[in-house]
């Protein structure tokens, strides 16, 4: 038996609560324990509660002891939007928009996202393997122990396939647990800029087929933006994907308001994400739905805009709310979701436990995992980490700082700052 007891802790941040994404009120709610500790076994959680009554349960003798030293410990990150499998960085177009460029004027100079997919499409497999490897160990030093995974930058069947055979091989050889999504659809490619129809007929006809009859997926996304797929294209591209049992995600109100929130709501989308755009249309189809919704801030900050998702008005819709990274090359290249917390914060006005509930337990669920992640509760599967501050509302009080002490995945220590491992 694999026995794992983390004890004084300051605050055992649970995040208990109904089997469902938190909305309203609800996200404010994290079911703190103070004091507390968690009994581990065999990578599931068996205990939870004050320290007093979960020590005596432990074994004396073969348990992994973690003292927690008065600091938090909650539940991994969860982020639900990241592009992790990529080869070659843009710190050239990053230059050009502190110089006044746009992020558009730079993908009309075929830049953006064709970009890398021009790197991408000249790496091997083993060699997008390995240049990903960093990033998953950056991403769990950070206290992220799952991650939805986007292709999209292949754009081809055997490009696109062979992005998703990499992220099902980290997710198999890694301790970093990847959910994979089928991004076909993310950019018209160069070849196709002149008939842009038949590279929607491609994902269609043979890049979904394949996805699905090989399993590589679980999800479906598309750019669904005026000046990349449109409203009529990703209502194809995604009855498509439905029809063949994948679950539907979308990036939507990204940079334009173009209706894609309320094609997410008619078309059943598990999430819409972005919807920086979005109006109360929008937010009320969503609602309607129930349409989870995936703010980016990071994309928002890195792009040097200052329109961020309208937040506020989707809590009090009761939209269940998550944060993600968006981590890529081009718009957000954080690992970071603490910064992510920290801008959601100060940018957007959400508390620091609105902002904790969406990037857990909101965000498990919109992956369809909430049922063994997400949160510290008995026999939910024990991804944990424990924060070097005694106080939850420090981890995005203190900007820029990681502070993930110890992460932990089912139940094994898989980063420890501690000892610089």
């Amino acid at each position: 038996m694999n026995e794992m007891f983390i004890d004084n802790i300051s605050q055992l941040v649970t995040m208990a609560g109904p089997a469902r994404p938190r909305i309203s009120d609800e996200m404010s709610e994290l079911s703190i324990i103070e004091n507390g500790a968690v009994l581990v076994r065999d990578g599931t959680i068996v205990a939870v509660g004050p320290a007093s009554e979960v020590s005596p349960q432990a074994s004396d003798d073969d348990a992994h002891w973690i003292d927690a030293k008065k600091c938090v410990v909650m539940p991994g990150f969860v982020d639900a939007h990241t592009h992790p499998v990529f080869s070659g960085t843009r710190e050239d177009e990053y230059e050009m928009r502190a110089a006044g460029l746009t992020y558009q004027q730079i993908a009309l100079r075929g830049g953006g996202i064709r970009s890398t997919v021009r790197k991408t499409r000249a790496s091997s497999e083993d060699e997008l393997f390995h240049s990903a490897l960093p990033r998953v160990q950056q991403l769990l030093a950070h206290g992220t122990t799952t991650i939805e995974a986007k292709s999209g930058y292949g754009l081809t069947c055997d490009d696109e396939t062979r992005i998703l055979r990499v992220i099902r091989r980290l997710n198999s050889e890694t301790a970093l647990e990847l959910i994979p999504t089928f991004l076909g659809a993310h950019e018209i490619p160069d070849e196709y800029r002149g008939d842009r129809e038949a590279y929607v007929r491609l994902v269609i006809d043979e890049m979904l087929p394949r996805v699905a009859e090989q399993g590589l997926a679980r999800f479906c996304d598309i750019f669904c933006e005026s000046h990349v797929f449109t409203i009529p294209e990703s209502l194809k591209v995604l009855s498509r994907a439905k029809e063949l049992g994948l679950g539907i995600r979308m990036h939507a109100e990204q940079l334009t308001l173009c209706g894609g929130a309320n094609l997410a709501a008619k078309i059943g989308a598990v999430t819409a994400d972005h919807l920086e755009w979005i109006d109360d249309q929008g937010i009320e189809a969503l609602a309607h739905a129930g349409v989870m919704a995936v703010l980016l801030p990071g994309a928002v900050f890195n792009l040097g805009l200052t329109r961020y998702a309208p937040v506020r008005k989707m809590i009090d819709s009761k939209i269940g709310v998550v944060l993600a990274t968006d981590f890529n090359p081009g718009s957000s290249p954080t690992p970071s979701m603490q910064m992510i917390l920290s801008i959601a914060c100060t940018q957007m006005r959400m508390t620091p436990a609105e902002a904790i509930t969406a990037a857990t337990i909101n965000a498990a669920y919109s992956l369809e995992v909430g049922d063994r992640i997400g949160s510290i509760e008995v026999g939910k599967q024990a991804d944990l980490v424990v924060f070097d501050c005694p106080d939850y509302r420090q981890i995005p009080y203190f900007f820029g700082v990681n502070h993930a002490l110890v992460t932990i995945k089912k139940g094994e220590v898989v980063s420890d700052q501690r000892t610089g491992g």
